[in-house]
């Protein structure tokens, strides 16, 4: 009996890593630790019994993967502090202005400055499109628990960012954070 996952295996590595890797980034800030996140939910997901039909069903895998390994180290290691520790020291290149950085950086800053679950549910709501349903199942939460991180997520977001969020439509933030006008 032949293996039949690796053909899948190497169309999810070759194909989804640079996305995988982009959403890891953005739970984690490190390049090297959202490596880490993308290669251990992947050798997870392969190595588990699940059984996926294609590669977006192996990759939304991986990404649920992803998210739930994030939670977890968070809650062994205390990232939240780690995490706005390093913000806040993270060097300025020379001859660089903090400001010249631009949104997205600023983008990440703000993600940093959200606690795990937040984060989190932020991610998985907003930059991955899941429903809430389907972000309390990857999470384990109640629907109240993830809508509540979200909108708790969103307000601290719009805060950094300096955006004003309409009350009816959390989304806006995220959804159109490349639109706002920066002053210079």
């Amino acid at each position: 009996m032949g293996r039949y996952w690796e053909p899948l295996l190497e169309t999810v590595v070759r194909e989804r890593y640079p996305a995988l890797l982009a959403r890891a980034t953005l739970l984690v800030r490190d390049r090297h630790a959202a490596e880490d996140l993308v290669q251990d939910a992947v050798v997870s997901a392969f190595a588990g019994r699940a059984r996926f039909t294609s590669a977006d069903h192996a990759e939304a895998y991986v990404r649920r993967a992803i998210v739930s390994r994030f939670i977890d180290g968070s809650r062994r290691r205390g990232r939240e502090s780690a995490a706005l520790a390093r913000v806040a020291a993270e060097p300025v290149p020379d001859g660089a202005d903090p400001a010249d950085r631009g949104l997205a950086f600023e983008l990440e800053c703000a993600l940093a400055a959200l606690a795990p679950r937040e984060r989190a549910c932020v991610v998985l709501r907003h930059l991955d499109d899941l429903s809430v349903r389907e972000t309390a199942e990857v999470l384990g939460l109640s629907e109240g628990a993830v809508k509540r991180y979200v909108s708790d997520g969103v307000r601290t977001l719009s805060a950094h960012l300096d955006v004003s969020v309409p009350s009816d439509d959390a989304t806006t933030v995220l959804l159109t954070v490349n639109e706002v006008p920066r002053d210079a």
